[in-house]
């Protein structure tokens, strides 16, 4: 269970990493080309989305490798399917159908849900 979990909230907290970093640090024009919807989202929202998403990723790992607050790890994970939730709204709304990385985020965090329970 421990090796499934660590395998799986890696891989997550490697991609939201990079992914909410790179909206923290880049500019509305360097984002455009792999993120379209940040033409109709106010900059100060995608700040606020990358730093919703490098907090989850600390949360998915650092809670349960140091034993303090593992409950965290449960509700980054959580917030996890609810921010892919959103984004899968927010592609289909704007008529991008492809909505395969999302769903795909979606369903790793929805299984990282009952594996981060190991350390409660």
């Amino acid at each position: 269970m421990n090796l499934a979990y660590w395998i799986v909230a890696g891989l997550l907290a490697l991609f939201y990493l990079y992914g909410g970093g790179v909206k923290l640090v880049r500019g509305r024009e360097r984002l455009r080309p792999m993120m379209a919807w940040v033409d109709s989202t106010p900059m100060p929202a995608v700040r606020a989305i990358g730093t919703v998403e490098v907090l989850g990723a600390t949360g998915l790992v650092l809670p349960p490798l140091t034993g303090i607050a593992p409950w965290l790890a449960v509700a980054a994970a959580i917030g996890f399917v609810v921010l892919q939730i959103g984004a899968t709204g927010v592609h289909l709304a704007r008529g991008d159908r492809k909505v395969a990385l999302n769903v795909s985020l979606l369903l790793a965090a929805a299984v990282t849900v009952p594996l981060a329970t190991t350390w409660i």
